[in-house]
């Protein structure tokens, strides 16, 4: 674990919105995944405090929350990165190239598979397939998709994510 992942950890985490969260699924049957899906959407990850709290407000054991946490791959108990680079790793991507975007990624920003950068900026994921076969080898940036990839084109994507903000 990073330093600076260790220092987000160990910052005071302020309750108040998983609270007004949890307001709005107290009562509601089957509130445990969109509590937690809401969650995350705010602090960008799981905090260890938060779940301990839902456990309370929900009436449910932590030991539960934590088998749901770690069950879905689509929730996260570190911080991550402002930016998530999901290398696909899939047979078109992998038979184009996939492994030497992946490296570039590992080359440049430091960090492989499940990693995240010193300054929380960068998450790299290797995934098993974006579904765009056809544009092979691709990645995604977030919610942007980048196909035909090169090691070349991994740089300029990279820096224009390292330029903002």
């Amino acid at each position: 674990m990073s330093e600076a992942v260790e220092q987000v950890q160990e910052e005071e985490i302020d309750l108040g919105p998983c609270n007004a969260i949890l307001d709005k699924y107290v009562d509601m049957p089957g509130a445990l995944m969109p509590s937690l899906q809401a969650i995350q959407d705010h602090y960008g990850y799981i905090p260890e405090p938060t779940v301990h709290l839902t456990a309370e407000r929900l009436n449910v054991y932590a030991s539960q929350i934590y088998g749901v946490l770690t069950f879905y791959a689509q929730f996260h108990l570190e911080p991550r990165g402002k930016y998530i680079v999901r290398v696909c790793m899939g047979t078109a991507c992998h038979v184009k190239g996939a492994g030497r975007i992946g490296d570039t990624i590992k080359d440049r920003l430091g960090v492989g598979h499940a990693e995240t950068t010193e300054d929380l900026k960068f998450t790299a994921e290797y995934v098993a397939c974006i579904g765009a076969c056809g544009m092979a080898p691709v990645i995604m940036v977030n919610d942007d998709t980048y196909g035909s990839m090169t090691v070349q084109k991994m740089d300029e994507v990279l820096e224009k994510y390292q330029k903002m903000d």
